[in-house]
């Protein structure tokens, strides 16, 4: 079955342009000019995965990103016309799992949305497997790779799928220093750029939300100037 894809823009020339692109590599396309459409959208069609503008009237990008993040880990690809690092890093703090500069290429874009979709689709795309190896304890986290989830004491938290596949590889190999550009290549599926923050902001997003279960407990240490490890 096609993956769906909102596109969420009120430039319609842009709107129209991704529609295009996305319709060729034979996705369905919905398309949404302000947050709240976009967001009575989520609850009536299966998205698979959004391409989020930042600024828009009324209900604005980020704010989209944060209401759907309460409920949802659909990937999202957020567009902005504003280059600044810090405007790419309130984005990915927000929950966007990439984030691309206007005026973009088409084609890298569509090459984006195709590596979104495959690191969301992987859990879902695994044989069944016959025993628990597939479930990785560590103290009272636990996280399940057939299923996607995550939990810490049986409370379920709530990750997006970058979140869930980087945390998965740190834990999988406890006490093993991870560099950026290799944590990129292994969940992106991607080739790393030049100063890509994308990991730092996933890895602060992810530090953030087991810290707020574990009591300021620190799983993921940062070692500096190498990488990350997971360790109690």
């Amino acid at each position: 079955m096609s993956k769906q894809i909102l596109i969420v823009d009120d430039d319609d020339k842009i709107a129209k342009l991704i529609e295009i692109y996305l319709h060729n590599e034979g996705y369905i396309v919905f398309k949404a000019d302000n947050g709240l459409l976009a967001l009575d959208m989520m609850e009536q069609e299966e998205i698979d995965l959004i391409i989020l503008d930042v600024m828009m009237p009324g209900l604005d990008g980020i704010s989209v990103c944060l209401k759907i993040r309460e409920t949802r880990t659909t990937p999202i690809l957020m567009l902005s016309a504003k280059d600044g690092d810090m405007d790419k890093i309130t984005g990915l703090m927000t929950g966007a799992d990439d984030y691309m500069v206007k005026p973009f290429n088409p084609l890298e874009l569509v090459a984006r949305v195709k590596s979104l979709l495959r690191r969301s689709s992987y859990a879902a795309t695994q044989s069944a497997h016959t025993t628990q190896d597939h479930i990785i304890k560590f103290g009272s986290l636990q996280i399940d790779k057939e299923t996607h989830t995550t939990t810490i004491d049986g409370r379920p938290v709530k990750l997006t799928p970058i979140e869930f596949g980087i945390l998965f590889l740190l834990a999988s190999h406890p006490g093993r220093v991870f560099g950026s550009e290799e944590i990129f290549e292994l969940i992106w599926k991607d080739k790393y750029f030049e100063s890509n923050n994308s990991v730092t902001v996933h890895i602060s997003r992810l530090r953030e939300k087991l810290e707020k279960e574990m009591d300021g407990e620190k799983l993921i240490h940062t070692v500096w100037g190498v990488g990350y490890k997971l360790e109690s």
